[in-house]
């Protein structure tokens, strides 16, 4: 009765998902910034794959509110626990650290806090102020929670401080939310993108979402025209990669053609932007997207008014 199940063995990653160890000096002088500044990022809280390459060029996603998570995603090797008190400091913080990066673009990412009253939505645009006053010229990505319960007002607070970029993710299907994202709605994630576009139409969205899970291809194009009803600029698309053997497994490694299908589709729906292969992460590759995304609707706008 109390034996212990044992843990099934992680499937070997094909070749074009593996990535090198991080060494560089580039590297190193990113994390020592990052102690300095008492600062968390997602790029290690998250084991991203592409850690080593941003850092080597000084891009880092500040993960804010903290290390600990009030959810328990079956994806996310963020921990969960009780969260500490908000540090009133993170913010200018923050903003010290895009500066001594020299970061034209940033992304600010948190936990989940649904301990707090506002989901940590106040800390959000206080980094939005110290960036402002501190990096003028630094545009701001921001890849916010969904605000469980309080994203009315969560939302319209962010909003008036003017991100850039409003970035949500719905990570999966919607069948798979139970198993996957089981303390989220997927059609409440919706509606706070939309409520978004819905305040501030100049303010570009972005959502995200993992593949090989166990999701079919059909079921991945209707998200695409959720998303696309919901009005959303830009969709990224990555090969979930499981954390440790307590998290969800890798149903398939999806195939860089099919990602290269994915995006052709994607396209065709009509985003403005459309990342996806199977090392894309929300935040890869950030700064020059911004750019092409600003291109994007500048030569909309113009074939409207022709």
């Amino acid at each position: 009765m109390n034996a212990v199940l044992p843990i099934p063995p992680r499937q070997r990653k094909p070749d074009w998902i593996r990535v090198k160890a991080p060494v560089s000096q580039g590297y190193h002088d990113t994390r020592k910034l990052m102690r300095d500044l008492k600062l968390n990022t997602v790029c290690e809280e998250a084991a991203c794959p592409n850690i080593g390459e941003c850092w080597t060029k000084k891009h880092a996603t500040v993960m804010i509110l903290g290390d600990t998570c009030t959810r328990a995603c079956a994806f996310c090797n963020v921990k969960t626990g009780m969260p500490r008190a908000v540090d009133a400091l993170e913010p200018q913080h923050t903003a010290d650290a895009a500066a001594a990066l020299g970061l034209s673009h940033i992304v600010i990412t948190s936990v989940d806090r649904d301990d707090l009253p506002d989901g940590g939505a106040s800390q959000f645009v206080k980094v939005i102020e110290a960036l402002r006053r501190t990096t003028p010229d630094t545009t701001i990505e921001i890849l916010t929670p969904d605000f469980r319960n309080k994203h009315d007002a969560a939302v319209e607070a962010i909003v008036a401080a003017r991100p850039d970029v409003y970035n949500h993710n719905l990570e999966t299907v919607p069948r798979l939310y139970p198993m996957i994202r089981p303390g989220a709605r997927y059609y409440a994630s919706l509606r706070l993108l939309e409520q978004v576009k819905r305040l501030d139409p100049s303010i570009f969205t972005k959502s995200g979402v993992m593949v090989g899970l166990g999701e079919q291809r059909l079921e991945v194009h209707q998200v695409m025209d959720d998303m696309r009803s919901a009005g959303i600029d830009f969709l990224t698309m990555g090969q979930y990669l499981q954390p440790t053997p307590r998290h969800a497994t890798v149903e398939e490694f999806v195939t860089p053609d099919a990602f290269k299908a994915y995006a052709s589709i994607a396209r065709a729906k009509g985003f403005l932007l459309v990342a996806a292969s199977p090392l894309t992460r929300s935040s890869y590759h950030a700064g020059d997207d911004f750019a092409k995304m600003q291109a994007a609707r500048t030569e909309q706008l113009a074939r409207a008014t022709r």
